[in-house]
């Protein structure tokens, strides 16, 4: 018989022994059922409201070290005390052939126990998006590890006769080769020895393959170990027909050999570190690996770039794991980059010099950790920080900017990586040479009359900022020019060309309104016009616009984002007065862009201002409408997030108020936009940790506790419209949202971005406190109502003429006295429209996270891509887009819940349940051709 028909034959056998025990089945069975209790009930599934399967193989390198060494506990133990491994050993095949034999048997009954979990991962997939890289990637690491633990566990067999012997020593010994990478046991080593524990141990290996992140280095390790002892199984064996104290040649080449093979292998996995960019990242958005908008923007630096990690030997236990990840992650930038990024990592308490430089020079100091082991408690000063160096500017990242931590339902802490792309490569943008990020040449076209109809303020203006263009073109190395040109000369249709165009019409000055001009600054390419503000006329502020208009073309600088929303001091907010505050959403733009706090009354908008976001609005003035819709028809983008309500808390209650807006409601409507006066309920929620209204007899109290809700809209699924500014965000919560209508008109092009589920109505109660054990009814009508929309074109200016204050020769606004209203916006004009005040504040924030235990905010991740699409920073939206954020389950019932779990325990069963009837259909095979044989 050939060899792979002994090693066939032996596998038929293993199985057949194994599946004719009692004992077979219940291993598997019970290793289902740990397996989903350990995800449902350890780890609260449906409590942590993630749409993963972490759970599950966060558990698995343990539960394999039972279910691997209960397999292959009688595999060799069993023949040894029966006496049948003599037979074994006289037989002419070759011993290596028996031991793949039995390991082909055990890893298919490992395989055979995996896939009574996958039920779980098709139900996550069935009610949520799941990213199948991670899932595909951990059920790889399981059977790797596994194949491993099976390894261990048929060497430790061969060594005894006594199988349960064999099961606690195989137990011991995966035990150990765990623990050995694993936080408990190396915290108590400093840095580098922590590391070189957690490349030894199994454990470290798997976590890393089960974040998506498939690395030759970890499977080169899990084939070693697999190979090593196979091979030491094999030696064992061939070992017990040796005479004892006999030195033959064949004895001393088998020493030989196993000792070079195990020095090789060992060899093998102290040089893979040395390998760089050996790594393949399984997951959807590739989160764990550099963007190609990353590459575009390596390949356009001008200067090398530095990044420095300054890690401490000694951290904490949590923060340890995550520096390999960052090690790895950060050095695929000096990879890919040619010489352009140099990548460093120091400990400062190594380094003394180092650490001086980084204290005095970048500010960077260590961050008190407390630290405690079973014996005592101790306070550590560690670094966690990274320097990103470029063109003399710096920025440092902290712990607080690399890791985000999560609280699950069951109260433990998870603290993952976050990917640093946006802070290590993009927040250089704000420096360097202006010109070097144009790749395309831009003109300065100025429309402006004959000097002797201008007036003396703008004569002088034009005279001044004409000196100033030609020293930006000579600095320019041919990609700026700039040009004049009388709109009134000859048969004045230029003029008429420039009204119909971009709405630019004749000014008047209020001290001479007989005498019309044209005065409008604008820059131009191949592709877009951008009108430049004209600033006051003041011939000092006129470069500052003009740069601010030169990096709409750049692709290599940092855009600003003009913010206008209600400022609430901390200890206001604390003691709930005043509006909510937008702290988070503050963050979120310095993030990634500039950001100018705009203050609407006055009129006016900075001139270094890309684009203007303009949240939960009050009492807007005349002035303030005006400035809006000046920069709308100026081509800017206007992003407004606003209701006739808003939601306060009330002495425990949940208040809904009136917010009035002035004329902004007028202004949407002349732009085709309304927004109802009443709120969007849906039975497809989120839930909320409310204040709840409980009555024990005659007396009320108030509690807090997490209800389902129906004013937190759950948007996900096809309520997210297939649009590049909703990128891949997989759901968002909308709160205390009013019905959006938008009327289409020719020429203007409308997207409609968010809608609520079909199952949504509309209310105008002002009970919006949740009662105890109050259900939100639906009527028998419900509908579909649109919560976001862009829109984008030619708008017509709200006003016929500037607000009287404008002209006013002592107004503040940015041209008193000069007529220099614009009533027709260019094709980049846009507007983007979310019906809500709350939906971003911290206080609706923060709720979601206290209900979700998840740190993903989808009306920030959404507020983000706004900013991303309507400034065309494409390569921001990319890394956006790629999935930085964890994708949660659908708000579901109880009973729903409840059967979805008996669903996965069912299809265990019955997974178990078919293999009973296929290995019983072999059985009575094996019997029949078994009877033939004898003739019977």
């Amino acid at each position: 018989m050939d060899s792979s028909g002994v090693v066939r034959r032996v596998a038929q056998k293993e199985l057949a022994l194994f599946f004719a025990s009692p004992a077979a089945w219940l291993f598997l069975g019970g290793f289902a059922a740990v397996c989903l209790f350990v995800v449902f009930w350890v780890e609260s599934f449906f409590a942590r409201n993630i749409a993963d399967i972490r759970p599950l193989f966060a558990w698995m390198p343990v539960l394999l070290v039972f279910l691997c060494s209960a397999i292959t506990m009688r595999m060799w133990s069993e023949e040894r005390r029966s006496g049948t491994l003599e037979h074994v050993l006289v037989q002419p095949t070759a011993l290596w052939r028996f031991v793949l034999g039995k390991f082909i048997a055990c890893l298919t009954l490992l395989l055979l126990a995996l896939a009574a979990t996958t039920p779980l991962p098709i139900t996550v997939g069935l009610i949520a998006q799941l990213d199948w890289g991670p899932v595909w990637a951990g059920y790889l690491a399981s059977a790797l590890l596994g194949s491993t633990y099976l390894s261990i566990g048929l060497f430790v067999s061969s060594r005894t006769d006594n199988p349960i012997v064999s099961l606690l020593g195989s137990v011991a010994l995966c035990g150990l080769l765990y623990v050995l990478g694993s936080s408990v046991f190396t915290e108590f080593f400093n840095s580098e020895t922590a590391r070189l524990l957690r490349q030894l141990g199994s454990g470290s290996r798997f976590d890393s393959i089960t974040r998506g992140v498939l690395d030759l280095r970890d499977l080169l390790y899990y084939l070693s170990l697999l190979v090593a002892f196979i091979a030491l199984n094999v030696y064992t064996l061939e070992k017990e027909g040796w005479a004892r104290f006999a030195g033959t040649p064949r004895q001393r080449h088998w020493r030989t050999g196993i000792i070079l093979l195990l020095a090789n292998l060992l060899l093998l996995n102290l040089w893979t570190p040395r390998l760089d960019n050996m790594r393949r990242d399984l997951t959807e958005s590739r989160v764990h690996s550099i963007s190609s908008a990353s590459r575009e923007l390596i390949s356009q630096l001008q200067e090398p770039l530095l990044i420095r990690g300054y890690f401490s030997a000694r951290n904490h236990p949590m923060l340890a794991p995550l520096e390999p990840q960052l090690r790895d992650l950060i050095g695929e930038y000096a990879a890919t980059a040619d010489g352009k990024v140099r990548v460093e990592f120091v400990d400062p308490a190594q380094h003394p010099e180092l650490e001086s430089e980084a204290n005095k020079r970048y500010g960077i100091s260590p961050t008190p950790f407390q630290v405690a082991d079973r014996h005592q408690s101790a306070l550590v000063n560690a670094y966690f920080n990274i320097l990103v160096d470029y063109g003399g500017e710096h920025q440092v990242l902290s712990f607080s900017d690399l890791i985000e931590v999560r609280t699950g339902a069951n109260g433990q802490s998870e603290v993952l990586l976050r990917n640093p792309e946006f802070e290590v490569l993009f927040n250089y943008r704000a420096g360097g040479d202006l010109f070097a990020g144009i790749d395309k040449p831009v003109e300065f076209i100025a429309y402006v009359s004959a000097d002797a109809r201008l007036p003396d303020q703008l004569l002088n203006y034009r005279q001044s900022i004409a000196a100033q263009l030609q020293l930006a073109a000579e600095a320019s190395a041919g990609k700026f020019s700039f040009r004049f040109l009388d709109p009134e000369q000859d048969d004045g249709s230029l003029a008429r060309m420039i009204e119909d165009e971009w709405g630019f019409t004749a000014m008047t000055h209020a001290l001479n309104p007989e005498q019309p001009f044209y005065f409008y600054l604008t820059l131009a390419d191949e592709h877009q016009v951008v009108q430049l503000p004209t600033t006051g006329f003041d011939p000092g502020q006129f470069r500052k616009a003009l740069d601010s208009g030169l990096k709409r073309f750049a692709s290599n600088f940092t855009k600003t984002v003009a913010l206008a929303a209600p400022q609430v001091h901390a200890q206001m907010e604390r003691y709930n007065l005043g509006g909510p505050g937008f702290a988070t959403l503050e963050n979120t733009i310095t993030r990634d862009y500039r950001m100018l706090r705009e203050n609407l009354n006055d009129g006016t908008i900075s001139p270094e201002a890309d684009i203007l976001a303009v949240v939960a609005p009050g009492q807007l003035s005349e002035m303030a409408i005006y400035a809006m819709d000046q920069f709308l028809m100026r081509g800017g983008t206007v992003i407004l997030a606003t209701s006739p309500y808003t939601v306060e808390p009330d002495e425990g209650e949940l208040a809904l108020r009136d917010r009035p807006t002035g004329q902004l409601q007028a202004w949407l409507t002349h732009h085709g936009v309304r927004i109802g006066d009443s709120l969007v309920l849906d039975q497809r929620h989120a839930r909320f940790p409310a204040p709840v209204l409980r009555d024990s007899g005659e007396q009320q109290f108030r509690d807090v506790r997490i209800v389902d809700y129906p004013y937190f809209l759950d948007i996900r699924g096809n309520s997210l419209a297939r649009h590049p500014l909703i990128g891949s965000l997989p759901q968002l919560t909308m709160a205390w949202a009013s019905p959006l209508e938008v009327e289409r008109r020719s020429g203007m092009r409308f997207s409609q971005l968010l809608w609520s589920s079909p199952d949504a109505w509309l209310s105008k109660d002002r009970a919006i406190t949740p009662r105890d054990g109050q259900a939100w009814e639906a009527p028998a009508e419900t509908g579909r109502y649109l919560l976001g929309a862009a829109i984008t074109g030619r708008f017509n200016s709200f006003f016929q003429s500037p607000p009287e204050t404008a002209l006013d020769p002592d107004s503040e606004a940015s041209e008193p006295g000069i007529n220099t209203l614009l009533k027709k916006a260019p094709e980049s004009a846009r507007l983007i429209v979310f019906p809500s005040n709350d939906f971003l504040s911290d206080r609706v924030l923060g709720a979601q996270v206290r209900a979700s235990g998840t740190r993903f905010l989808g009306p920030i991740e959404l507020f983000s891509n706004t900013l991303d699409w309507a400034l065309q920073d494409e390569q921001l939206l990319r890394i956006r887009s790629r999935g930085h954020f964890n994708r949660t389950l659908p708000p579901m019932a109880d009973e729903l819940r409840l059967s979805l779990e008996l669903f996965n325990y069912a299809a265990a069963v019955c997974w178990l349940l078919l293999l009973a009837m296929i290995n019983w259909l072999l059985a009575r095979r094996r019997r029949a051709r078994f009877a033939r044989e004898l003739g019977l």
